[in-house]
């Protein structure tokens, strides 16, 4: 991610994601899987919830940056948001079309690969040692600290540079919403309750991105 930062180059980050998406499958026999919550689940309507959970968190992560920083790149969606390479004299229906294509692969590749390795590979290594809620604080700080390399060090004006206070603040936001994903997974009885709120996080991030900044 650091990489494709510097290069403008994002290519690679799919494949990333498609990779963890596939290591449980790879290593993991018919039990492993369903001990790290890949089975279906009954509970619908927490599936809904769990969507709409992930949209709510993302919204006030917008009015968090949003009232601290502004439109400043210390804002973790304006500097998120850089990578989208949005147009600016882009049409109305061309930026629908690009929201749209956006939020399929956001709420696709990048909730699918993380949710199955961190919530399923990382949580699945710790929990049998020292228990679910011990092993939902690292699976969720591993997840957290991986997501400075989307904000915290940054990449602008040819230079690399480290925003000490809101990189805090965005780790810190990585981590809570790393453990409503854990209790997700935890009231669906199925990973795929943690899947469908990264998703709505996703989607939240990404609609604010372009419609709200």
């Amino acid at each position: 991610m650091l990489k494709a930062n510097e290069t403008g180059n994002y290519s690679l980050i799919g494949l990333v994601m498609f990779i963890s998406a596939l290591i449980p499958f790879i290593f993991l026999n018919k039990h492993g899987l369903k001990q790290i919550g890949i089975k279906k689940t009954r509970k619908l309507k927490i599936l809904g919830y769990a969507l709409i959970a992930g949209l709510a968190f993302s919204l006030l992560l917008y009015f968090l940056g949003i009232g601290l920083y502004g439109h400043s790149y210390e804002n973790w969606y304006e500097y998120i948001g850089k990578s989208y390479n949005i147009p600016d004299g882009i049409s109305a229906q061309g930026k629908k079309a690009m929201f749209v294509v956006m939020a399929i692969t956001g709420m696709t590749f990048s909730p699918i690969g993380e949710e199955l390795f961190f919530r399923g590979i990382v949580h699945g290594s710790f929990a049998n040692s020292i228990g679910d809620k011990k092993a939902s604080i690292v699976d969720s700080l591993a997840f957290a600290l991986t997501h400075i390399s989307h904000f915290g060090l940054v990449f602008l004006n040819n230079r690399w540079d480290f925003y000490l206070v809101p990189a805090l603040i965005w780790v810190t936001s990585m981590f809570a919403v790393s453990i409503l994903f854990f209790q997700v997974k935890k009231r669906a009885k199925s990973i795929w309750g943690a899947v469908l709120c990264h998703s709505g996080f996703n989607l939240g991030m990404i609609y604010c991105i372009f419609y709200l900044l």
